[in-house]
C-alpha cells in the first residue's frame, strides 16, 4: 500500500503578500520573508535596502531631527512636510525618522512605473492615493506626505485634503513637520510639531479642508521658529549639492 508522502513546505499568512496589493489599495499587505530572511513588507519595503540607503545617506548629511518623541511609539501617525521643487523631502524625512523612532516610516509619492516606481516602494514608498494611505495608517504605520511644492524657501505649498482625510477616517495624529537644509555643509534638520486637531467631533470635507490649512500653517510656524537655518534648491542624491529636506 502506497503512502501519502508530506513535503516539508508551509505557508502562513504571514509568509507573503496577497498578489492583489499593489491592483487593489483597499486591501490589507501582510509581511513577508524572503528565502534569505530579510524582511520584505505586504507594500514592498525592504528593510535592508532602506538600511544600505540610510548607511549612504549618513556619509554625506549630517541630519539633526526634533520633536520625533511627539510621534505614537506603536499607533499610526501622518506627518506632513513642506517640499521643494527638485527635492524628495517626504523620502529624507522618512528615513531620518525611521532611524529616530526605531520604527519603519513610510512616505507618499512613488511613481507607478519601473524603474523609479519600483526603487521607491522598496524604500517605503506609498502611491499618492487615499486608500493606500488610509490603509498603511490603519495598519499603525506612520507616514510621511509632502506639501505641494514651492520654489521660493519660506513659502509652503497646498496640503493635498483628500490624504488629510485618510487620516481623519482613521482617527490618527496628524502632525506638521519642517525640513531643513544648509546649502553649503552636511548640516540638516527635520522637525516635528504638535499634533494639530483632526477634528474628530466634525465629519466631512469642510473639515479637512480646514485641517489641511490648520496644517500648513503650523509648518509655516515651524519654519519662522527654525529661521536660523537656510535652504535653497536641492537635487537630493547629488553631491555637495546640500539634502533632500527643505
Amino acid at each position: 500500500m502506497m503512502s501519502a508522502i508530506v513535503l516539508p513546505f508551509r505557508r502562513t499568512s504571514n509568509d507573503a503578500a496577497p498578489a492583489d496589493v499593489e491592483d487593489d489599495t483597499t486591501a490589507v499587505p501582510r509581511p513577508a520573508r524572503t528565502a534569505a530572511g530579510v524582511h520584505v513588507d505586504g507594500w514592498g519595503r525592504d528593510d535592508a535596502f532602506v538600511d544600505r540607503i540610510s548607511a549612504v545617506a549618513r556619509l554625506r548629511w549630517d541630519v539633526a531631527v526634533g520633536g520625533a518623541e511627539r510621534l505614537p511609539a506603536r499607533a499610526g501617525a501622518l506627518v506632513v512636510v513642506n517640499a521643494r521643487l527638485f527635492s524628495l523631502a517626504p523620502v529624507f524625512s522618512a528615513l531620518a525618522l525611521g532611524e529616530h523612532t526605531g520604527r519603519p516610516v513610510r512616505f507618499v509619492g512613488r511613481p507607478d512605473t519601473a524603474p523609479v516606481g519600483a526603487l521607491m516602494r522598496r524604500l517605503g514608498g506609498l502611491l499618492e492615493h487615499p486608500d493606500e494611505v488610509a490603509n498603511a495608517l490603519a495598519a499603525k504605520e506612520i507616514v510621511v506626505m509632502g506639501t505641494g511644492r514651492e520654489l521660493h524657501p519660506q513659502r509652503v505649498g497646498r496640503v493635498d485634503h483628500r490624504l488629510i482625510a485618510a487620516a481623519v477616517q482613521e482617527r490618527v495624529r496628524v502632525h506638521p513637520a519642517a525640513a531643513l537644509s544648509s546649502p553649503m555643509s552636511r548640516s540638516a534638520r527635520v522637525e516635528v510639531g504638535t499634533e494639530v486637531n483632526t477634528g474628530r467631533s466634525r465629519r466631512g470635507p469642510l473639515a479637512e479642508l480646514e485641517l489641511a490649512d490648520a496644517v500648513r500653517r503650523r509648518i509655516l510656524q515651524l519654519m519662522e521658529e527654525l529661521s536660523g537655518w537656510r535652504s535653497a534648491p536641492l537635487l537630493d542624491w547629488l553631491p555637495q549639492t546640500g539634502m533632500g529636506g527643505d
